[in-house]
């Protein structure tokens, strides 16, 4: 990787480290070095942007180095797939993806100190010991800390199959450590990407179209440039006709006027006196390359609008869909049934909103490119900034700040691609910033969906089929293989889906925070029918999927999953009599191989529905950090609470209606639960995943708490907005 001084120098600034000090160090591994006076740096591979994967990810490697965590630097690596691995955040990977090549680092560079402090003192590697961070040989009394040693363990061959720690001896793992960025966080250092600041850095903004479905004809920028701080606007092309995208390219918009100025004020103002010309996109052809295949996209140039969307769907639910799994005979089950319940359930595109707007810093010149900021998948990335870029890999530098959010969103990197292209003509380093309008407009958007859930019922209220058509603009949200399929003889599941110029993405639990909430409400409905308690109900089908599972590709573990339904009934008193003054909602899920399960208790507060309360369990495997592990899941909650009640992004012509906080709602503080009480299965089983799992039964919970509070069943997202009268039953 090229280094560059004044980023580098940057680096080891803002860790108070003098930078002719850097030599000092010695790597024993791409994740950790150690000074002769035994200051020990773990390296976190993974970008952090608040689910304190930089805390969590390197308490691996302290637990196999054996050393004192309180003594431990931790630092964010920088983009280095060969020493680091993915590097990528998402899909609820990181500690599952890193327990491990985490766990193997720390216990072979332990290793290595002891072959070190062996070969030093003249004794069997068998007889040297460690603990917190230093090394002994009992026979001979000899002892020196991991610093003393490091230099030459640095230079030893890396040996092969060191057993790692039996997990009832860790002393690190399992208890909790505090975010080691705290203090810098609250204290206002600079560990953003909008803090960052570069010598001769200019400010650069786009101004793309109004709506989808619109592109560049022409612009006038003479009085723009007429403005204070403007040094230049120009027009730049994203990606060229042909480019190959890979599974995280997006083009919203593939033509931008940009501006370039001195400082963020000066660029917005002048981009207000731009004249620009837009002109219809039309029909246009993306070749996408994604998991070892490809395919051509057409991306329509319609100018939508939601009513028109809304239609849309309800058309192709009414058409023949692609079946995705199919168990015994549904179509005879609901031909013979005594009663057929179906419920529709439809969800807006709703926007990410990060705290922290969409920026990137970029300095690229003809030989190198520089690029720093906020950034979920850089590996994923680097490919398609080395195509537009026309440079080598091995001349690009990306550098990775801490992200002020992310939930999907910074996987989609346009953002980045967009300051270096920038940089690259207007041949200065820039920092792009989008405002908290462009952001919301721009997208990347969570999908808008539509599910129909239909259940037969025999003579003595016995559930003997189930169904589920699913759809969506520009995908469904049907998991197929996901409960109840395999608890149920006679089950079906379909999906289509409406091709649309919208740009979407991975939005936090992709398709799970839809399908959740619809699944999760209609077995609600489904076991009031039948006469059953909601919780036993799921048991009652669970234990079906245990004993005579039905089908061979069901993706969940049904014991796990009842024993997050079972903690949360209890933790709960789910059916006590002191719970008589709350509206009780009760949902569960499987995604991301964790297993989640929320009791909400709602009163009303100033005439409108409030969650006072939430009991949460979750089977995620060990938990690494447990702290760590409850704020994650509190912030799930409130997310979800917010999301469920409020959450909706529509558009007019083209045009997204909801800008900016005044018009997007999200969850206020006081408006937030008085208490999350949040309890973990334990067991031995690796960690699984955590940032997304809590998310998607969150909306279930609320639909069912809203229907005890309010007697009427929720089918539209946002709960908020009015709904449409009960169905009957058929």
């Amino acid at each position: 990787m090229i280094q560059f001084s004044a980023l580098a120098k940057f680096g080891l600034a803002e860790k108070g480290i003098d930078a002719g000090a850097a030599a000092e160090w010695n790597e024993i591994n791409g994740y950790i070095k150690i000074t002769a006076d035994n200051v020990i740096k773990i390296i976190c591979p993974n970008p952090e942007f608040g689910q304190n994967v930089m805390t969590s990810l390197p308490m691996m490697v302290g637990e196999e180095l054996d050393v004192d965590w309180k003594k431990v630097e931790v630092e964010m690596g920088p983009h280095d797939s060969t020493k680091l691995g993915p590097q990528f955040t998402g899909g609820s990977n990181s500690m599952r993806m890193y327990w491990k090549p985490l766990r193997e680092a720390g216990a072979t560079a332990r290793r290595m100190l002891m072959e070190a402090a062996a070969q030093s003192w003249g004794v069997s590697v068998e007889e040297v010991t460690t603990k917190s961070g230093v090394l002994f040989h009992e026979k001979s009394s000899k002892t020196g800390p991991y610093g003393e040693f490091a230099a030459k363990a640095s230079e030893l061959p890396v040996p092969k199959g060191v057993r790692l720690k039996d997990v009832k001896n860790f002393n690190v793992i399992r208890n909790s450590q505090k975010n080691v960025e705290g203090a810098k966080i609250v204290s206002g250092q600079p560990l953003f990407g909008l803090d960052f600041e570069y010598e001769g850095m200019l400010i650069a903004m786009p101004h793309h179209p109004p709506a989808f479905g619109l592109t560049l004809k022409s612009f006038d920028a003479t009085q723009a440039l007429k403005m204070p701080g403007i040094k230049d606007v120009f027009a730049i092309k994203l990606y060229e006709e042909g480019l190959e995208q890979g599974i995280f390219d997006t083009r919203s918009f593939n033509e931008l006027v940009v501006v370039v100025g001195k400082t963020t004020w000066e660029v917005m103002s002048a981009r207000k006196k731009l004249v620009v010309e837009w002109m219809p996109a039309g029909d246009t052809k993306d070749t996408v390359a994604a998991r070892g295949e490809k395919r051509e996209v057409i991306v329509p140039g319609e100018l939508e609008t939601t009513a028109t969307q809304h239609e849309k769907m309800r058309q192709y639910a009414s058409k023949p869909a692609q079946e995705l799994r199919k168990d015994g005979d549904p179509e005879t089950a609901f031909k013979n049934a005594a009663q057929i319940i179906e419920r529709t359930y439809n969800a807006p595109f709703l926007a990410h909103n990060c705290m922290e707007p969409m920026n990137f810093f970029a300095h690229v010149t003809d030989e190198k490119a520089l690029v720093r900021g906020p950034l979920q998948a850089p590996g994923w990335m680097e490919p398609t900034l080395s195509k537009v870029l026309k440079l080598p890999a091995d001349k690009i530098e990306i550098q990775m700040t801490r992200m002020g959010g992310g939930f999907g969103r910074r996987a989609y990197g346009q953002y980045m691609i967009e300051a270096a292209l920038i940089s690259q003509k207007a041949k200065v380093p820039v920092k792009l910033i989008y405002s908290r309008e462009d952001d919301t407009s721009y997208g990347i958007h969570r999908p808008m969906y539509t599910a129909t859930y239909r259940a037969a019922l025999d003579a003595d209220k016995n559930l003997i089929a189930f169904h589920v058509k699913g759809g969506g603009i520009p995908e469904h949200a049907v998991h197929a293989n996901r409960f109840p399929a395999g608890a149920v003889d006679n089950y079906l599941a379909e999906a289509w889906t409406i091709p649309s110029n919208i740009t979407t993405g991975a939005f936090r639990a992709p398709r799970s925070n839809f399908n959740a909430a619809a699944e999760q409400s209609f077995l609600d409905e489904l076991a009031e029918a039948m006469g059953e308690d909601p919780i036993d109900f799921r048991l009652e089908l669970l234990k079906r999927a245990k004993e005579r599972p039905v089908g061979k590709n069901n993706e969940y573990d049904p014991d796990r999953y009842a024993g997050v339904l079972k903690l949360v009934k209890e933790k709960s008193g789910w059916n006590g009599p002191e719970q008589k003054r709350f509206s009780r909602g009760v949902a569960a899920y499987f995604c991301h191989n964790s297993y989640a399960a929320h009791v909400i208790d709602m009163t009303t507060k100033n005439g409108q529905p409030y969650v006072e309360r939430v009991y949460s369990a979750l089977d995620c495997g060990i938990v690494v950090n447990p702290d760590a592990a409850t704020n994650m899941v509190q912030g799930a909650v409130v997310d979800g609470i917010g999301t469920a009640l409020y959450g909706e992004l529509t558009h007019k012509n083209g045009v997204v209606e909801q800008k900016n906080f005044h018009s997007y709602r999200i969850i206020r503080m006081h408006e937030a639960p008085k208490n999350i009480e949040v309890h973990f299965v334990q067991n031995d089983i690796d960690p699984t995943g955590l940032g997304e799992p809590p998310y998607p039964p969150v909306f279930g919970a609320v639909a069912n708490a809203l229907y005890k509070a309010s007697g009427r069943r929720y089918y539209q997202q946002p709960f908020s907005a009015i709904q449409p009268e009960t169905p009957t039953v058929k």
